[in-house]
């Protein structure tokens, strides 16, 4: 099976690591295409190439100041995203919450019937 386009949504777009690397960065506050290439080390042609993506997608968003052009992302667009990962954290704190309980019942369990300790 052919594996879809990274620009037909958002979710084939953050299948790239770079990609998400620099969402996490814009989620703080908007930055210049300078900017990004600075705080994560990567050539300008890549990062414009992600920040392409990532826009046709609609998980951020550009504007201009000057020559200078500010991406941030797009909370709404990320939405989706969230939602869906979302499913997962409630499984896994579900798997975490039993781990737990057994461990505690098992320390339970353990502290009744302690053999260091000698009957009277």
């Amino acid at each position: 099976m052919a594996r879809a386009a990274t620009t037909s949504d958002a979710f084939n777009a953050v299948a790239e690591p770079r990609r998400r690397e620099i969402l996490t960065l814009l989620v703080v506050r908007e930055h210049a295409v300078g900017e990004i290439v600075a705080a994560l080390r990567i050539d300008q042609p890549s990062v414009s190439k992600h920040l392409r993506v990532l826009r046709d997608v609609g998980l951020v968003r550009m504007r201009c100041q000057g020559r200078q052009k500010l991406y941030q992302t797009n909370a709404e667009a990320i939405r989706p995203l969230h939602e869906w990962t979302s499913t997962f954290e409630r499984y896994w704190s579900h798997q975490l919450n039993r781990v737990k309980e057994r461990a505690e019942a098992k320390m339970n369990r353990g502290a009744e019937f302690d053999p260091t300790k000698k009957e009277k």
